[in-house]
Parts: structure tokens; sequence; C-alpha cells
């Protein structure tokens, strides 16, 4: 069998709590959402058939031993949990970048899921079935709201709340659709709200601009 690979590539963490670190990426193409903000829809379509073995290499190219698995959305990848797996035998630590409304049951516990709980302005709402699933994350993991209104951020403020998802452990992050919503606003928001989250930016895009590719 072999997995559809768009890029694979060494550059800084622009996002999550290890923000700033060197990391390896591998951007698995397709995706079964149509975001309305996404940033990534060059990965929808194409990209390269690449066995595990293949991948494992170009990875091991580079220094860095963490790695991240994202997308479009890596858990289309039948092997996605096998590669997990692999590079968490050769002592990588693996993170897996998820829009959270596919199961991630079958990746391995020692991976760190990165889950991005869409809000109403993406056109791709998370449903009950899907906001259930966080509760099935722990302190190693985050979630993650990229919010574009005042309004995104009320909902998943709300989300947090009902799913009482500040006991999980886990990281909670709020992010801006760039260019849609101020930095200065939504930390406002942060501060106002009361929720023990932190707030992120795209570190990539202001090193290197919103429409690098490769960083």
């Amino acid at each position: 069998m072999a997995m559809y690979v768009t890029e694979i590539f060494h550059s800084l963490q622009g996002e999550t709590t290890r923000a700033g670190l060197p990391c390896v990426f591998v951007r698995f193409t397709g995706c079964d959402l149509r975001c309305a903000w996404c940033d990534t829809e060059y990965a929808f379509s194409g990209g390269r058939r690449m066995t595990r073995e293949e991948i494992l290499e170009a990875i091991a190219a580079h220094p860095p031993r963490y790695v991240t698995l994202t997308g479009g959305e890596p858990l289309l990848q039948k092997e996605l949990p096998q590669l997990a797996r692999d590079l968490l035998d050769r002592g990588y630590v693996v993170a897996v970048e998820t829009h959270g409304q596919r199961p991630w049951d079958q990746l391995p516990p020692e991976v760190i899921k990165i889950v991005d709980v869409k809000p109403p302005d993406s056109g791709e709402v998370a449903k009950k079935e899907h906001l259930e699933r966080l509760r099935t994350l722990g302190p190693q993991d985050e979630i993650k709201f990229v919010v574009a209104s005042e309004a995104d951020f009320r909902w998943s403020v709300g989300v947090i709340r009902e799913y009482r998802l500040e006991e999980l452990g886990a990281a909670l992050l709020f992010s801006p659709v760039f260019s849609r919503v101020r930095y200065e606003d939504l930390a406002r928001w942060l501060l106002d709200s009361g929720v023990q989250a932190r707030m992120q930016i795209q570190l990539h895009k202001l090193i290197w601009g919103p429409e690098a590719r490769g960083v």
C-alpha cells in the first residue's frame, strides 16, 4: 500500500504549544472538508504516491526528532497509524493535526493529537458527535479553535464550557483567521472570557508570508 503526500519539509512549527521548534512536516493529500478560510487548498488533490519506507527515509534526511503529520486531513490515509508507530519506534515525537471530524482511536496512544474544532464561520461546523469525541483527549493533546469572528469565539467558549474541556488537561488554543480577525481583538475576547486558553498566531505566516509553501 502507499500514501499520498503533497510535501515533506523541514521548518519551524508555526502553531501549537510547540511553536518555534524545528520540525519535519509531512503534508498528506486530500481533505473531506472545505472550510471557508482554508489556507492549504493546494493539498486537496494530486500529491505523490509514497510508501511508508519512502516517507521514513525522507523524514530521516532532516535533523529534527519532532514530526508533524498534517494535511489536508491525514486521518484519511489508512496507513497513518502504522506510519506513526514506525516513527515512534525510531524515537521521534509525533503529532497529528486533524480537523477532528474523523475518529483517531487507531492512532498509537503516544501520538500528540492536535484537534482543530471547526466553528460556524468555517462552513464545516463540528457536530455533537465530533464534540463528544473531544472528551477522549488527554494532557498531551491540544484542542484548537480557529475563529473568523467574535461569534465564532463565543461559540467556541460555549463548547469549552458545555463539554468541560478545561478539565481534560489538554491545551486549549485560540487562533485568528489570518487577516480576518485583529490580534488585539482576539486577545481582548480571551481575557474577558475568563477561559484558561492560550492565544496563538501563525508564526510561519509572519516570518515567510501567508502564501509561502513548504515552510
